[in-house]
C-alpha cells in the first residue's frame, strides 16, 4: 500500500519505557512478589478442597484482594509484551521475556485447581461474596470437571511446551511469511489486504499467491493445529466434559439450547446470503462470485477512506450516540494507542487489549476502505467496553467472548447507518455491500469455521490429520455454508485464522455478538435517550452475570429462535435493499 508509511505505530511508553527500563523491571519484580504472597495466603488459609469453616470469610476477602492486584499487574505486563511480539515476531528479546512471563504465569495456573475446589465449598452469603457470587457458582461447575490436583499441575506445566508452544508456532510462522505478487515481495498481511483491491486481476493474483504461500508452510501449520486440538481433546475428555464444545459454552456463559436456537436461524438464512453473493457477482459483471471477490468493492463509488477521514467520521458519529464512546475514540487516536501499519513480522488481523483502569491498545492492519473504518469502529467499541468496566475490579472485568462483541457491533452499526444516511445512491451500494460483506463473514464464514472445528475435534480424537485432510474438511464446511453462492473456495483458511490455535470455538461468539448487538441497536432506536444508561450498565456487568440474565434485562430470550430472527431480519432487509440498488 502506498500509504503504509503514513499509518501510525503505537507509543508503548505510557505502559513501560522498555524491556530493560526500571519501570518494567520493577513491575515484573512486583508481580513475582505478589504471586509469592498469594502462595503464602493459600498455605495460611489452607486454600484447597475441604469443608467450609470459620474464618473463611476473611480468607475469601484476602485471596480476592490479592488476585485482583495480581490480575492488574499481569494484564499490564501481558499487554505490553504481546504488543511487542505481535508487531514484530522477530524481536528476540521480547520473545524471550514473553517466554519468562509465561513461565511466571504458570505459578498461577498451578493454583487454579486448589482455588476452584475451595471456592466451590464456600457459601456466598457466609463469605459476603456480593458481586463475586458468580465466581463461586461457576467454581461449583468447574470443580466437577477437574482432574486430580497433581494432574492439573502437570497439565499447566506441559501447556507451555505443548499446546501453548503450538499456538506460538502458528503465530511465528504465519507472521514471517512473505509472498511475491506481480514481482513485489509483500508480507502476508499486506497480501491479504489486496482482497479489497478494485482490480480483479490483482485480487486473483493475490489469492493464488496466498494459497501457494500457505501450501508451502502447510507442514508446520498442520503440526501446530494437530498439537493444539490434540491437547485440548485429551484434557476435555479427562476432565469429564460431554464433548469439546461444552467447556466453551460454560466459559461463554450460554446454554447449548441458546447456541442451537441461534444456529438454527443462521442456517435458515444461508439461501438469502447466496442471493447476496449472486447480486454481488452481477454488480461485478460476473456470472458467479469467486473467493477472491468476497471483499471486492462494489459500485461506482470506490472512495478511499484515509486514516484521518476515517478517524474524524468515527468520532463525529459516535458522539451522537454516546459522548463517552466518542471521547474514548478521540483519546485512542490522539494518545498513540493504535498500531495500524501493516509490515513484515506483524501478525494479521486486529485486536483490542485491555490493561487496567479502562485503558486499551488497538492493533490493526488498516486498509483505506470503509471496511477499514468499520474495523476501527469495531475495535474502538472494545475500548469503550473496557472503559465502561473501569470501576469493576479486574476479576469482574472479564466478560465472556459472547458478550465481548456487544459494544463493537454497536459501534459498527452506528457508523454504518451514519454512512448510509449521508451517501448518494451510488455510494449506498458501496457502503451497504461493505456492511453485508462483513456480516456474511460473521454469519456464513463463521459457521463454516464452527463446522470445520467440530469436524476436526471429532477426527482428532482418533489420530493426527494431514494438511490435505484439513483442507478437505475446510472445503466441506465452506460448501455447506456458502453453497452455490461461490464458484471457488479457500482450502487453507484453517492456516490463516489464528483463532483455531490457542483457543477453541472462537467463532460462534462473533455471530452471537452480531445478532445480539443488532437487537440492542433496535432497542436503542425504540428507547431513545433512556437506552444509554441501561446499555452502559450492561457493558459494565458482563463479568458479573450470565448472558441469559443480562439479556433478560431488555426482554430478550436467548433460547428462543424468534429473538435471533429479529437480529437476522435487519440483515435480510439489507440484502433486499442491496439487490434493489444493483438492479
Amino acid at each position: 500500500m502506498s500509504v503504509t508509511a503514513q499509518l501510525p505505530r503505537w507509543n508503548l511508553e505510557p505502559l513501560f519505557k522498555g524491556l530493560q527500563s526500571p519501570d518494567f523491571l520493577d513491575a515484573y519484580a512486583r508481580l513475582e512478589q505478589q504471586i509469592t504472597e498469594l502462595e503464602a495466603l493459600f498455605e495460611r488459609h489452607e486454600v484447597r478442597a475441604r469443608p467450609m469453616r470459620e474464618g473463611d470469610a476473611a480468607a475469601f476477602a484476602a485471596v480476592i484482594e490479592q488476585l485482583n492486584a495480581i490480575s492488574l499487574s499481569q494484564n499490564r505486563i501481558n499487554t505490553y509484551l504481546y504488543a511487542l511480539v505481535s508487531t514484530n515476531s522477530g524481536d528476540e528479546e521480547a520473545q524471550a521475556r514473553y517466554s519468562l512471563f509465561r513461565n511466571l504465569s504458570l505459578r498461577l495456573q498451578k493454583l487454579r485447581s486448589p482455588l476452584t475446589t475451595w471456592l466451590a465449598s464456600l457459601d456466598p452469603e457466609a463469605v459476603n461474596a456480593g458481586e463475586y457470587r458468580i465466581l463461586l457458582e461457576e467454581a461449583r461447575v468447574q470443580a466437577e470437571h477437574l482432574m486430580s490436583e497433581a494432574e492439573e499441575v502437570l497439565a499447566a506445566e506441559l501447556s507451555l511446551s505443548g499446546g501453548g508452544a503450538f499456538a506460538r508456532l502458528h503465530s511465528n510462522v504465519s507472521s514471517q511469511i512473505t509472498v511475491k505478487v506481480r514481482g513485489e515481495e509483500l508480507p502476508i498481511s499486506s497480501v491479504r489486504l489486496l482482497a479489497f483491491d478494485p482490480d480483479e486481476a490483482t485480487r486473483k493474483a493475490a489469492y493464488e499467491a496466498e494459497l501457494e504461500a500457505w501450501k508451502a508452510h502447510r507442514i508446520p501449520l498442520a503440526a501446530a493445529l494437530n498439537g493444539w486440538k490434540g491437547q485440548q481433546s485429551t484434557l476435555n475428555r479427562k476432565r469429564g466434559w460431554a464433548d469439546d464444545l461444552e467447556p466453551t459454552l460454560f466459559t461463554n456463559r450460554i446454554t447449548r439450547k441458546a447456541l442451537g436456537a441461534m444456529q438454527e436461524v443462521m442456517e435458515a438464512s444461508f439461501p438469502h446470503w447466496r442471493r447476496y453473493f449472486r447480486a454481488k457477482a452481477k454488480a461485478l459483471g460476473k456470472a458467479g462470485l469467486d473467493w477472491w471477490d468476497l471483499f471486492a468493492p462494489v459500485g461506482h463509488s470506490h472512495s478511499r477512506w484515509s486514516w484521518e477521514a476515517g478517524r474524524d467520521f468515527i468520532i463525529e458519529h459516535l458522539a451522537s450516540f454516546s459522548p463517552a464512546d466518542a471521547e474514548v475514540a478521540r483519546r485512542m487516536y490522539a494518545e498513540g494507542r493504535i498500531d495500524a501499519e501493516p509490515r513484515k513480522g506483524k501478525q494479521v488481523g486486529a485486536y483490542c487489549s485491555h490493561f487496567g483502569g479502562g485503558e486499551s491498545l488497538i492493533f490493526t492492519n488498516y486498509e483505506e476502505s470503509f471496511g477499514g473504518v468499520s474495523t476501527m469502529a469495531h475495535e474502538l467499541g472494545h475500548a469503550y467496553h473496557n472503559y465502561c468496566m473501569r470501576s469493576k475490579p479486574p476479576l469482574l472485568a472479564r466478560g465472556p467472548m459472547t458478550l465481548a462483541e456487544t459494544a463493537s457491533i454497536m459501534n459498527e452499526t452506528i457508523i454504518t447507518e451514519a454512512a448510509l444516511r449521508k451517501a448518494s445512491e451510488a455510494e449506498q451500494v458501496t457502503l451497504l455491500e461493505g456492511n453485508l460483506q462483513d456480516a456474511a463473514q460473521v454469519i456464513v464464514d463463521i459457521h463454516s469455521r464452527f463446522l470445520f472445528e467440530r469436524s476436526v475435534f471429532e477426527r482428532r480424537k482418533e489420530r493426527e490429520l494431514s494438511a490435505s485432510e484439513f483442507c478437505a474438511l475446510m472445503l466441506e464446511a465452506q460448501q455447506a455454508t456458502y453453497g452455490d453462492g461461490l464458484a471457488s473456495y479457500h482450502p487453507y483458511m484453517w492456516a490463516v485464522k489464528g483463532h483455531y490455535y490457542g483457543i477453541d470455538f472462537y467463532n460462534y461468539p462473533y455471530a452471537f455478538g452480531l445478532l445480539f448487538g443488532l437487537a440492542l441497536y433496535n432497542k436503542h432506536l425504540e428507547l431513545g435517550p433512556d437506552f444509554l444508561p441501561q446499555y452502559e450498565d450492561l457493558l459494565a456487568s458482563v463479568g458479573v452475570y450470565p448472558a441469559k440474565e443480562l439479556a433478560a434485562r431488555f426482554g430478550f430470550d436467548l433460547e428462543d429462535p424468534a429473538f435471533w430472527q429479529g437480529g437476522m431480519d435487519v440483515l435480510m432487509e439489507r440484502i433486499g435493499r442491496f439487490e434493489r440498488l444493483v438492479g
